[in-house]
């Protein structure tokens, strides 16, 4: 799209592009763009300037613009108004998603009434409206999609808007990879209804003169095999239990308890100089994805070894700049910033121009992962004001398993750690994982308790009517995995890891987290998991038979059922999903016998536990399970 919709032409020299051109975006598709590309990586591509579609621009008649915008009236619009004033030399527009007809129409009459209609170079559809966070994972960036398709109040125009959202989103993800998928997904409920939109879907564009799927998807891994992929669609309350419980490995950690955003994570920073009387305290943002090696190779490790492996690589570094040192015959500080490093002794370190630049990367990359590991530390140590998040965790684990009880749950909820939020997302999670529905005694324990500790009570009627009225899924007995030595700190951790807070990162962070227990995770079967491992093997299960099959491209209502075994598929969670999903479904795919998956996961929304929280609450209120709350 960057290169007119052409094949990028090789250059001599990273960044040598002859054609230079404006980016102009909407705030939409701006966070399309967000974890994948950078400014400095725009610019390799030619693209010097960019700007929002409804920003004050000014002309610029000599250059190219690379439009990517939503098809929306107001787009259309202001784009009418732009190649009629001739702010730029030539305008090449794409949209997100298709663009209907009768905007096309408006678009065209604007542009002639303007005697402009040479000005605009191609129109494509670009059918890119999701967001791409990993090569794995995705999002459709649809949020409180579970809060619309639950409510009770909602107009079925209402429930058939969202569904078509979803339908058309999930459609692009499709034609981005260039497959066409079998698709499965429990019978009943609205996973089926946007399986069946999504089946016509892809049969209308088959039909069509001009295939999406025809040549295959861009480059992806799922359009590369000769085998049709599995598409599974699953509602949320397939598993609710999953999308509240704590984490204890790095990557949902993080998403969980630094509200990561796009591949972003926003702290503050404490290094920098104290603001004005007044004015917001200063803030720092890291970015991790797939280009991070320290998030890619260590995402799946429990946090305890995160320290350890920060270690790892410094001594790595370390060594990396010794070996400089004694090539060049030159003295390096090897905990010197990388910047004075580059600036310092440029004749003695001309031999080592090529290695620099790489080790400038990789201390940054350190960097950044010890100032996260520090952030999530602050939330998890053993201290009366501070969370403890060992301790829900390892509670919640024994949930899953079966082996707690509410006596057991009631302890943890009486102790002073925690916030009302932790306290709530456990009592869920013992809730929804019952054998069978709690006695109405036990119940209202853990209400007094909850009700005690501040926390909100909506949600907690809400998942209480639904299970009693059996709308929820539970997962099995022996779907997760048993964990053993789950405990909280030693008694001598709370200095220790106090002390951190005020520590360089040269004193060494994993010294600090040995009195953090090493919990086994990373190995959760979630419920999804389990059902995927059915679906894929082709294998004759009770809770899987009597899922339904879409083939668009077999003839209509004669979709058989597919045989297995599947090396490849799509996971869809419809009312949004999490990292802990994920990551269970990444390693048993990874490990998955006599060979390794290959799992795509998505989600209409990446959820943290409390954003859940805030949805459950919702829908506490609109149902009339919980009484609206007072006005302030």
């Amino acid at each position: 799209m960057l290169h007119f919709n052409a094949p990028p032409v090789v250059k001599a020299a990273a960044g040598d592009e002859d054609v230079y051109k404006v980016l102009i975006l909407d705030r939409h598709t701006k966070d399309i763009l967000a974890p994948l590309l950078h400014v400095n990586e725009l610019r390799r591509h030619g693209v010097t300037l960019h700007m929002l579609l409804d920003a004050d621009r000014q002309p610029i008649p000599d250059v190219p613009a690379v439009y990517f915008v939503q098809p929306t009236e107001a787009a259309i619009a202001r784009i009418t108004e732009d190649v009629q004033r001739g702010l730029y030399d030539s305008f090449h527009l794409n949209f997100s998603t298709h663009l209907p007809r009768p905007l096309m129409e408006k678009l065209a009459a604007g542009v002639v009434a303007g005697s402009a209609a040479a000005r605009v170079a191609k129109v494509y559809d670009q059918h890119d409206q999701f967001l791409s966070l990993e090569g794995g994972l995705f999002s459709l960036g649809l949020p409180d999609t579970y809060l619309q398709l639950n409510d009770p109040a909602a107009q079925d125009t209402q429930i058939e808007a969202a569904v078509s959202e979803v339908v058309e989103r999930l459609f692009c993800v499709l034609a981005t990879l260039g497959v066409v998928p079998i698709i499965r997904c429990p019978r009943g409920g609205a996973a089926e209804h946007v399986a069946a939109q999504l089946d016509a879907k892809l049969r209308d564009a088959l039909a069509g003169r001009t295939s999406l799927f025809a040549e295959g998807g861009a480059g992806s891994g799922l359009a590369a095999s000769l085998q049709r992929p599995l598409l599974c669609l699953f509602d949320r309350n397939f598993e609710l239990s999953v999308v509240l419980q704590h984490a204890w490995t790095y990557k949902p950690l993080v998403h969980d308890v630094l509200a990561m955003r796009l591949n972003r994570i926003t702290l503050p920073d404490n290094g920098a100089a104290p603001a004005l009387p007044g004015a917001a305290a200063a803030k720092k943002s890291y970015e991790v994805d797939d280009g991070d090696f320290f998030w890619s190779g260590h995402g799946r490790e429990p946090f305890p070894k995160i320290a350890e492996q920060v270690e790892v690589e410094l001594g790595k570094y370390k060594q990396a700049i010794e070996e400089l040192n004694r090539k060049t015959g030159s003295h390096i500080d090897p905990l010197a910033d990388p910047n004075d490093i580059m600036k310092s002794s440029t004749r003695n370190l001309m031999s080592a121009v090529s290695s620099l630049p790489e080790l400038t990367e990789r201390k940054r990359v350190i960097d950044k992962h010890t100032n996260l590991a520090t952030a999530l530390l602050k939330q998890i140590k053993a201290s009366r004001d501070d969370r403890q998040l060992d301790g829900f965790y390892s509670l919640e684990e024994d949930c899953l398993a079966n082996k707690a009880d509410c006596a057991a749950v009631c302890r943890q909820l009486q102790q002073p750690v925690g916030t009302p939020a932790d306290k709530l997302r456990l009592a869920l999670v013992w809730l929804l994982t019952c054998e069978s529905v709690p006695p109405e005694g036990e119940c209202q324990q853990v209400e007094g308790l909850l009700a005690a500790a501040g926390a909100d009570m909506a949600a907690w009627h809400y998942a209480k009517r639904m299970r009693r009225l059996n709308l929820t899924g539970k997962q099995q007995p022996g779907s997760a995995s048993v964990h053993e030595g789950l405990s909280g700190f030693g008694g001598s951790a709370q200095s220790q890891l106090t002390s951190l807070l005020g520590t360089t990162f040269g004193q060494g962070l994993s010294s600090l987290t040995k009195g953090v227990k090493n919990l086994l995770a990373g190995e959760q079967q979630a419920a999804v998991t389990v059902a995927m491992e059915a679906l894929m093997d082709g294998r004759p299960s009770p809770d899987t038979d009597a899922y339904a099959t879409f083939d668009p491209k077999a003839p209509a209502g004669r979709a058989q059922r597919p045989a297995g075994p599947f090396k490849e598929a799509l996971v869809f969670m419809l009312g949004g999903g999490n990292y802990l999903e994920y990551e269970s479904l990444s390693c048993w795919a990874s490990r998955a016998q006599p060979a390794a998956k290959r799992i795509v996961y998505g989600a209409t929304e990446l959820l943290a536990g409390e954003q859940f929280l805030q949805q459950l609450s919702a829908l506490g209120v609109k149902s009339g399970a919980a009484p609206a709350p007072a006005p302030a």
